[in-house]
C-alpha cells in the first residue's frame, strides 16, 4: 500500500475513533479528547494539498478530508474553505467511481455537509442492491451512519 493512501487511511481511522467517543460506554477522557482533535486536525491538514490521479485513492483521501474536518472542533478559520474545496474534489470523482462500499461512504460524508438530495438517492440505489443478510460490518455501519444523517439533520435548515 503506497503511503499517501496509508496516510488516508490513517486519518480515517482516527477521526472514526473520535467521532464515536465514548459510544461504547467508556468515559471520555479530556486529555484523550482534547489529543484526538489535534491529531485529526493535524493529519487533515497534512493531507489536504495532497491529491492522487488513482480515482479510488483520490476518493478515499476525500472521504478521510470529509471525515477528519467533519470530527475536530477545532478551526484555525480556514476549515469551512477546506470542506468546500473538498466537497468539490468529491464530486469530480462520484461520477467516475463505480457502485462500492467506498462510493457510499463518500456519498454519505457529502450528503452529509450540504443535503442534496441526489446524493442521497444514489447512496440509496446502490445499497439497494446490497444483500441484507449477509451485509458486511462496514455496510451495515455506513448504512446506519447515513440513517442518522437523514433523521438529524442538525444544523440544516429549510430556510422559507
Amino acid at each position: 500500500m503506497n503511503s499517501l493512501l496509508s496516510c488516508a487511511f490513517e486519518l480515517q481511522h482516527v477521526a472514526h475513533e473520535l467521532m464515536y467517543l465514548g459510544m461504547d460506554g467508556e468515559p471520555i477522557y479530556s486529555d484523550t479528547f482534547c489529543r484526538l482533535n489535534k491529531e485529526v486536525l493535524v493529519k487533515s491538514n497534512s493531507l489536504f494539498s495532497s491529491k492522487s490521479s488513482d480515482i479510488e485513492e483520490e476518493a478515499n483521501l476525500c472521504l478521510a478530508l470529509l471525515m477528519g474536518y467533519n470530527a475536530t472542533i477545532y478551526d484555525y478559520g480556514d476549515k469551512e474553505q477546506k470542506k468546500q474545496s473538498v466537497l468539490d474534489r468529491a464530486y469530480n470523482i462520484l461520477e467516475q467511481l463505480p457502485a462500492s462500499l467506498l462510493k457510499v461512504r463518500l456519498l454519505t460524508y457529502c450528503y452529509g455537509e450540504i443535503y442534496e438530495e441526489g446524493l442521497l438517492q444514489e447512496a440509496h440505489s446502490i445499497m439497494d442492491k446490497w444483500d441484507k443478510g449477509t451485509l458486511t460490518s462496514e455496510q451495515a455501519e455506513v448504512m446506519e451512519e447515513l440513517k442518522n444523517i437523514e433523521e438529524n439533520q442538525y444544523p440544516f435548515e429549510i430556510l422559507q
